[in-house]
């Protein structure tokens, strides 16, 4: 079973984010997630503009931009201007008034339009938005910071967008916490792609190629 493994980059090391990006690359990454974040919608300031277009130019890499802003509709065409076609882009429905529209300028720049669902978000709220996009990203912490502990209901959630991901034509990634155990756990069920951060990925002793190739080896 081939899944798609994700870099938080908001977890790597800053002071010499190139090697980082190329060490990543070379280790098998399968995309760069890009968290980007306002401190109004999250409490929290994460990467900004200058961080994708950084990633972006070093990299071919595919990209995911997760934007963890309030109304994304305003701003979507600056983060869709570094973007190569084929890239992913999440927004947070409850982050905007008319999240289809913002989906849509998604699609029609040639980009694949998510939406990331919050701990506290369910998937009845999100129901007709998951028949326009094609992934979908469950957050197990709530957004905003690294580090954070398992919230153990976002797997019943799980379950109930796993039973709808055929007929409504749409992936499921998980992004937070993401430890050996929950993709063992998941991925075998139709999870799809799952984003390492300080869990799995960053600041352990090995090289990233030899920790994609260990979680690659995982028994499902």
């Amino acid at each position: 079973m081939q899944i798609e493994l994700m870099a938080s980059m908001m977890c790597a090391n800053y002071g010499n984010l190139e090697t980082e990006v190329r060490n990543l690359e070379e280790g098998g990454i399968d995309s760069f997630h890009i968290d980007i974040m306002d401190g109004r919608f999250v409490p929290n300031f994460a990467m900004s503009l200058n961080d994708l277009t950084y990633i972006a130019d070093t990299t071919k890499t595919p990209i995911d931009i997760h934007l963890m802003i309030e109304h994304p509709n305003n701003n979507i065409q600056l983060f869709l201007d570094h973007l190569r076609v084929g890239d992913t882009v999440y927004i947070h429905p409850e982050a905007e008034y008319h999240p289809s529209t913002t989906l849509q300028k998604v699609i029609n720049a040639g980009m694949i339009p998510g939406i990331a669902i919050n701990p506290g978000t369910s998937v009845e709220t999100v129901f007709e938005m998951l028949r326009i996009v094609k992934k979908v990203l469950v957050m197990s912490v709530n957004p905003g910071n690294a580090g954070q502990m398992y919230l153990p209901y976002v797997g019943k959630k799980i379950i109930k967008l796993l039973s709808l991901k055929e007929d409504m034509d749409f992936e499921i990634y998980w992004d937070g916490a993401c430890s050996a155990d929950k993709i063992m756990e998941y991925a075998p069920k139709g999870v799809k792609g799952f984003v390492l951060g300080t869990t799995l990925l960053f600041g352990r002793t090995i090289s990233y190629q030899e920790i994609i190739k260990n979680i690659r080896h995982l028994q499902f």
